[in-house]
């Protein structure tokens, strides 16, 4: 932050008595400073992002913020109000204004901004000091970082101590009034003399109950304070306990249990850090000796920590219940209460508002955006793929309460929502995982169409034979009575269903990249893809294409009276124009003849090459059980089949992958049934539902015995679906639906001979398993007698996975 603030745009005096007077007198700061290149459509911009949400914090923090292409590089201004300010915040007028300027685009340095300016908020000794001086140049130099907030307080106050540690009493740090008063510490506070009162509120404990202002004053969106200094809230008038401070370094390490233990310290070294659960066993011993509280907060203060969680996958069938699934059972076992929202391809509920307010930590597992994530800005956030969700609950449970106790905010309060691929992940991301989100995001939404219309296309053949694609239009010939018009009617509510599918992708994957502005030209070029038959190929193109005309006409200066109409009129027109004219003129052509000549070359498979193409697409999707390679393999499955009139070959790869797909489930609960005692209690009841998920065509069934053995499991299971792949290309099994496993076994070709191919597949994945796993030692605990070496504390008879 050292180059975004200095002196000149600091105003320790701001006479300004609205929030739009104050931005705009700290806007002319930066105009003066050529930050700025044009006032009032910078304003603009302020007022559009502070009509989203109110930019005011507890504490009496004002952070005004915008991106703008009036902006020439990440800027930084401050002000001080005497009498205090409304930017809507629950606790009254702020008094301290940080007004954040970024350019259009600079989506990484905006939130690196917010996220820098957020941490040091949440240190009541640096809003102490900010309130009580008087010279800019300091005040400049403390919100970079080159000063310390000790010293800059010292420096205010003009007193200098002997003790380096005492408390640096800050007068007049008031903002529109009395209520609010503070007091700095030079460093975080140890504990203070003479008893084992605590601070009002120990950053980040966990199963405290959030009090709002009362217990974070000072602190962002109620976050806990990062320093051991109080912060009293408006009318509360509680300043530090008397004593003196000491460092985290010098901080006594209390008898085991007894009273004063110290509670995790932000910033302080690890080995002073309370684990997750003493800490919270701290936090329920302490809570009746804190300052002002009384038995209510007591019992506020054992309750167990609480936890929200997202879960999402791509297709938003098994990964993301799962996951939720897995999360819960964790939380069970860890006295931790877990509350899931499951964002599935059937939409999801949302979770209670005032179940979020009241969590303490969350955890997004995920591999498309978050919906709504902003809901949860300012908590601590553990971010991760939602395979991590299945196979380490536990760690995500650890590693969000270790954030908690740390006070660590991982998405800055009030942050702006951005793209959906900004609320997939961080900042940091690369290309290629930003690339993959948005083809990704593109595909979750259009599966449900390829289901659908599969189906409806596969029983319309059913019902009406293989023919029905010859039958007149139902709106000029349908018999009730007749079985073949019935038919009629599904094959062609299905041929419309798959008439969407690339206009869907393309869409969608626009949306990714650029968000509703990037629907029109999305669904307008996966159109034209499709009426000029460049197809699944088309339709990836057209989404990026849509997706970067779009942002880069945002990137575009406009003038200030133009911007009303930018989202409704100018982006849609021009972006759709642009888009049509690259697919209709430069790109599409090409594109439509590697289609064909893509589908030219699956139509010419026969014998070797066909069988090896069968066994090249089992290994894949039993690879990682729903993770990237398997999504390749059956995206490309699916494209050859999201045609009216697919070919017999394409045909042939669906029901290949389909079959490989049922495998590893399949035989993991054949194995846990023929040799149950080569698995744990958890592995066989996980066995139990792996029938029907494998059956189901659910490849994520066998992910918790894969992670438990990866060795022994992922290789078997890859071979049993190699031979399934390779003998369903033999027989020539043929399947128009993408998704059903068994249960779309009638609209199957060649049935019987499919189910062959998924049952010989099966066996050899069993076998395998049962004699990788025979090979090595008894599971500990699966015999009668407990071995030596069981871990202690497990009760006999309960068995532990042996690692790989």
């Amino acid at each position: 932050m050292s180059d975004m603030i200095s002196a000149d745009l600091v105003d320790l005096d701001l006479s300004a008595d609205t929030k739009e007077a104050a931005a705009r007198a700290l806007a002319e700061r930066m105009v003066a400073r050529g930050r700025v290149t044009d006032l009032e459509g910078f304003l603009a911009d302020v007022a559009a992002r502070e009509a989203q949400m109110p930019t005011g914090l507890d504490g009496g923090i004002g952070i005004p913020h915008c991106r703008s292409a009036h902006v020439t590089e990440p800027t930084l201004a401050f002000g001080r109000s005497a009498a205090g300010i409304d930017f809507g915040a629950a606790d009254g007028p702020a008094d301290l204004i940080f007004l954040i300027a970024a350019p259009a685009g600079a989506d990484d340095a905006h939130l690196t901004i917010l996220s820098a300016l957020a941490r040091r908020l949440m240190d009541p000794a640096f809003t102490a000091a900010l309130r009580a001086l008087d010279d800019k140049e300091t005040a400049a130099s403390l919100i970079r970082g080159d000063t310390t907030p000790g010293t800059a307080a010292t420096s205010a106050s003009g007193t200098t101590t002997g003790d380096p540690d005492a408390t640096v009493s800050v007068p007049g740090a008031t903002a529109g009034g009395p209520d609010r008063t503070t007091s700095a510490p030079k460093e975080p506070r140890g504990m203070p003399e003479g008893g084992p009162s605590t601070p009002e509120r120990t950053p980040g404990a966990p199963g405290e109950t959030p009090n709002g202002a009362e217990d974070s004053a000072g602190a962002p969106g109620g976050a806990p304070s990062a320093s051991g200094g109080a912060l009293s809230a408006p009318g509360g008038g509680t300043s530090a306990p008397e004593g003196p401070a000491s460092t985290p370094k010098e901080t006594p390490s209390a008898p085991e249990g007894g009273p004063g233990a110290p509670e995790n310290i932000p910033g302080a070294p690890e080995d002073t850090a309370v684990a997750p659960a003493a800490a919270s066993a701290g936090a329920t011993a302490g809570s009746a000796a804190r300052t002002g509280q009384g038995s209510g907060d007591a019992a506020g203060a054992s309750r167990p920590f609480r936890i929200v969680a997202v879960t999402s996958c791509p297709t938003g069938i098994a990964h993301t219940y799962m996951a939720a699934e897995s999360l819960e059972n964790a939380g069970r076992e860890a006295g931790i209460e877990v509350v899931v929202e499951t964002q599935g391809s059937a939409g999801f509920a949302r979770l209670d508002p005032a179940v979020v307010a009241a969590a303490d930590g969350v955890i997004l597992a995920h591999d498309v955006p978050v919906r709504d994530k902003d809901r949860f800005a300012g908590k601590p956030t553990v971010d991760v793929g939602v395979k991590a969700g299945i196979n380490r609950p536990a760690e995500l449970i650890a590693e969000v309460r270790e954030k908690a106790a740390r006070g660590e905010a991982s998405v800055p309060a009030h942050a702006p929502a951005g793209t959906p691929v900004e609320r997939a992940g961080g900042s940091t991301e690369g290309y290629g995982t930003k690339l993959r989100t948005w083809l990704m995001t593109g595909i979750s939404y259009m599966v449900p169409f390829v289901a659908a219309g599969g189906l409806l296309i596969a029983l319309g053949f059913a019902i009406g034979g293989w023919q029905i694609d010859k039958a007149p239009s139902v709106t000029d010939h349908f018999a009730w009575t007749q079985a073949d018009s019935w038919g009629a009617l599904l094959f062609q509510i299905g041929g419309v269903a798959f008439k969407f599918l690339i206009p869907v992708l393309a869409g969608y994957i626009a949306y990714g990249m650029a968000d509703r502005p990037g629907l029109v030209p999305g669904f307008v070029g996966g159109a034209i893809a499709l009426d000029i038959n460049a197809g699944f190929l088309g339709g990836l193109a057209a989404g990026l294409v849509a997706g970067g005309v779009v942002m880069a006409i945002q990137r575009v200066r406009i003038p200030p009276v133009l911007r009303g109409i930018m989202p409704v009129v100018v982006i849609p027109l021009l972006s759709s124009a642009l888009t049509g004219f690259l697919m209709l003129v430069v790109i599409g052509k090409p594109i439509a003849s590697a289609q064909k000549a893509l589908t030219d070359w699956l139509g010419g498979l026969t014998g070797t090459n066909a069988v090896l193409l069968g066994a090249l697409l089992g290994l894949m999707m039993c690879f990682d059980l729903g993770g990237p390679v398997n999504k390749v393999a059956y995206a490309f499955a699916t494209a050859g089949i999201a045609v009216s009139e697919p070919s017999d070959s394409a045909m042939e790869i669906m029901a290949a992958v389909m079959a490989a797909g049922m495998v590893p489930p399949l035989a993991m609960a054949l194995a846990t049934t023929v040799r149950g005692r080569l698995f744990t209690a958890a592995e066989r009841e996980n066995g139990k539902a792996a029938w029907v998920l494998g059956a189901s065509f659910i490849s994520e069934g066998a992910i918790p015995f894969a992670a438990a053995d990866p060795l022994r499991v992922i290789p078997s299971a890859m071979a049993g679906g190699a031979l399934t792949g390779a003998l369903s290309m033999a027989f020539g099994a043929t399947l128009r639906a993408p998704h059903g496993g068994v249960f779309v076994v009638p609209l199957i070709g060649s049935p019987l001979l499919y189910l062959v191919a998924v049952a010989a597949g099966v066996c050899v994945t069993t076998a395998l398993v049962v004699l990788l796993k025979g090979m090595r030692r008894q599971a500990p605990g699966s015999g009668p007698t407990r071995p030596a070496g069981h871990p202690a504390g497990t009760p006999e008879g309960t068995e532990q996975p042996v690692a790989a």
